[in-house]
């Protein structure tokens, strides 16, 4: 036999899931719900790809006792999911919906008796419609709306949560929700998608005041950010200026508010008449201390130039030679390269791998069996990126798997698997994947065996 070399993490490392409101719980309007965005969004023509909406998705809302025991089931000693904000307040503001923090109160407790510890998104792109409908993010008051409802999550929930995410991907928000259209609330308007973006850092620092204030325990407060390498379609300097503009629109604009207080300088130049305004005291908000950094680490960002693109005169080109999951380009290295460049450049104190998985045909066998096995090797490659980066300093603490379950995967519908177990939508029965065997092994013994 032949020697099997191990990776060990080190101690005391998080290992969890991850998954959304929106996309597992459905009860959309059930128990004095509001609606959301995406409950609106989902019914406009041409949407989701399979006219399908959040409406049951995985019916967690009923369902989650068994979604715990899976979890525990499985070795996690942790949890990251979303409050649904029309949940807790069906017009975002006013009345709260006491049984929409009874669903949350029971969810947390049944998590910390399975040894499981809850890190709790505030905002995983549901508004209620009642605020997008008042202006939604592009309005200044729905940020004093969102520091009241991490208010009343906090008063509820803070005497046993003590991880907080304020936002999920601010670029996903304010790119595919306010520019490109493609997700809830539908926008295109290049006036409106970067005075978005600069409310969701504002509110970050308005909620993060609110989560330290209302807390019963000393919280762990951070931000999730969508991150991409963005590599040149080739060693032209047209390509590469192409690839830095690139850069500062997917990345550098999410990162340097949070962590320098300002917009980067090309970046400003570039959309000058189209950048945000601004109150006093905005940079001290949108710089307010974190605990941690959230990344979402996917794949990477190949780009060629482009005059006929706007402003930013850039787009993709994914090259011919690689492999693909059935959405993006399989790229592991650019795990490490993030997280490496993290650290030379925004120096986080800690940071959490807060989603990473793949979508990949999978399905039941005849033995019962979900052979998952590419997910499985996507799973064990970034897992040896994230080992290496550590072993180079770079502070992750960390670690969850996107997804828990299949779920509704946004304007996708349910065309896309990324869990660990497998969703049968008609009967919701759960089937636990193999990469959710094998993700196991790895979260109880804090380690990974490469042979």
């Amino acid at each position: 036999m032949g020697a099997t070399n191990v990776l060990r993490f080190p101690e005391g490392l998080v290992w969890g899931t991850a998954t959304a409101a929106y996309q597992i719980e459905g009860a959309w309007d059930e128990d004095g719900k509001g609606p959301s965005i995406w409950d609106t969004f989902c019914r406009q023509p041409r949407k989701i790809l399979n006219g399908s909406s959040g409406d049951v998705a995985d019916d967690h809302y009923h369902r989650w006792e068994e979604d715990v025991e899976i979890m525990a089931g499985l070795g996690m000693n942790a949890y990251r999911f979303s409050v649904s904000w029309p949940r807790i307040l069906p017009d975002g503001t006013g009345a709260v919906n006491a049984a929409g923090l009874d669903f949350y109160d029971r969810l947390v407790d049944a998590l910390l008796a399975h040894n499981i510890d809850p890190y709790l998104t505030l905002y995983h792109w549901d508004l209620p419609q009642t605020l997008h409908d008042a202006g939604g993010w592009a309005a200044r008051e729905t940020v004093h709306h969102f520091a009241e409802y991490a208010r009343i999550v906090v008063e509820r929930l803070g005497d046993r949560v003590t991880h907080w995410i304020t936002h999920n991907e601010p670029s996903v928000i304010s790119l595919l929700g306010y520019l490109t259209g493609e997700y809830a609330p539908g926008e295109i308007n290049p006036m409106a998608f970067l005075q978005v973006a600069h409310h969701l850092f504002v509110s970050h620092g308005y909620a993060t005041q609110a989560i330290r204030a209302a807390a019963a325990k000393k919280p762990e407060v951070g931000i999730v950010l969508h991150l991409r390498p963005v590599h040149p379609a080739s060693d032209s300097e047209a390509d590469r200026l192409a690839a830095r503009r690139f850069d500062g629109l997917v990345n550098r604009l999410f990162l340097n508010p949070v962590f320098f207080g300002r917009y980067p300088e090309d970046i400003s130049e570039l959309f000058r008449m189209v950048m945000p305004k601004t109150e006093p005291g905005d940079e001290e908000l949108m710089t307010a201390p974190m605990d941690f950094l959230g990344v979402n680490y996917y794949t990477r960002f190949v780009i060629r130039n482009d005059p006929g693109t706007f402003l930013i005169q850039a787009a993709e080109a994914p090259p011919k030679e690689s492999e693909y999951s059935m959405l993006w380009e399989i790229y592991e290295p650019g795990l490490y390269e993030m997280l490496t460049r993290l650290k030379r450049e925004y120096a986080p104190s800690k940071i959490l791998i807060t989603e990473n998985g793949i979508p990949v045909p999978d399905g039941i066998d005849f033995d019962g069996r979900i052979r998952d096995y590419r997910r499985v090797q996507y799973l064990r490659d970034n897992l040896v990126q994230m080992h290496r980066a550590i072993a180079e300093g770079v502070p992750v603490r960390g670690y969850f798997h996107w997804s828990l379950l299949d779920n509704f995967e946004w304007s996708h519908g349910y065309t896309m698997r990324f869990g660990l177990v497998y969703v049968d939508y008609a009967t919701q029965k759960r089937t636990v994947k193999d990469s959710g065997r094998w993700f196991e092994r790895v979260a109880r013994s804090n380690a990974l065996e490469l042979s």
